[in-house]
């Protein structure tokens, strides 16, 4: 990872969700190297791993939370303790497959994680974070702008947490910033099970040629989580490569 701008976030908390892996993962890093401690939040145990990661590589404070996020109870207890600066909304599941092949406990996974997750964790930690001049960063994805095949949950839940950005940002500003980072094809662990024709596929469908990498979608987070984006609420900062404004016709 380049080595952060500045010391954007000293004396700061980031509660990053989804932070065992991937984008939530990379952002507990870039946050930490800019100066924040930072509670890491995610289901899988695998966070201990990089919250030992992240205070051994930048000297910050850093703490791994295992709960999951549908779950209010988990919330309740963390907002107890913990004063947060920062909300970075980044739980997510992808279950690949059309609308007649998904269950009810599929497509109401999706929502919980996803979208419910993001509302239990910002009303559990809106007061706070509106006595502290605070802002929230969520998480959403192309998916919520375009129809893609095999994705109707994921991009059902993507779509519903924009409109919860702009509701949340009209709601509790001047006090509270709330944006969200609108991420294309990033190498993530949920690219796994994607071929390798198909990964080329995808890359040769952005304006860049590429991947994109989690460090990048995080430092789209570190900007809007700081005073550097401090005239911007109610966005979505689209991070895909230029994946969404070009589509080769026949």
């Amino acid at each position: 990872m380049p080595n952060p701008p500045s010391e954007r976030f000293r004396g700061r908390t980031a509660v990053i969700t989804g932070a065992a892996s991937g984008i939530g993962a990379a952002t507990a890093h870039r946050l930490a190297a800019e100066g924040a401690a930072v509670i890491l939040a995610d289901v899988a145990p695998a966070g201990t791993d990089i919250a030992a990661e992240v205070r051994k590589l930048h000297g910050a404070d850093a703490e791994f939370v295992q709960f999951d996020v549908a779950d209010e109870s988990g919330w309740s207890a963390l907002v107890d303790r913990v004063d947060a600066d920062i909300l970075v909304s980044n739980a997510a599941i992808a279950d690949v497959r059309p609308v007649l092949e998904h269950n009810r406990e599929s497509w109401d996974r999706h929502l919980a994680v996803s979208l419910t997750g993001a509302f239990l964790g910002a009303r559990a930690f809106l007061p706070g974070l509106r006595r502290r001049g605070g802002n929230i960063v969520v998480t959403s994805s192309v998916h919520a702008l375009i129809g893609i095949p095999a994705h109707p949950a994921y991009a059902a839940a993507k779509g519903g947490l924009n409109a919860l950005v702009r509701q949340l940002a009209v709601e509790y500003g001047p006090d509270v910033r709330v944006n969200a980072v609108v991420p294309g094809p990033v190498l993530t662990a949920m690219w796994d099970r994607v071929p390798p024709d198909d990964r080329e596929r995808s890359a040769d469908a952005t304006a860049l040629k590429r991947l994109g990498r989690p460090e990048e979608v995080a430092a789209a987070i570190a900007f809007l989580g700081s005073d550097d984006a401090s005239f911007m609420t109610g966005s979505t900062l689209v991070v895909d490569g230029g994946w969404s404004i070009s589509k080769a016709s026949a």
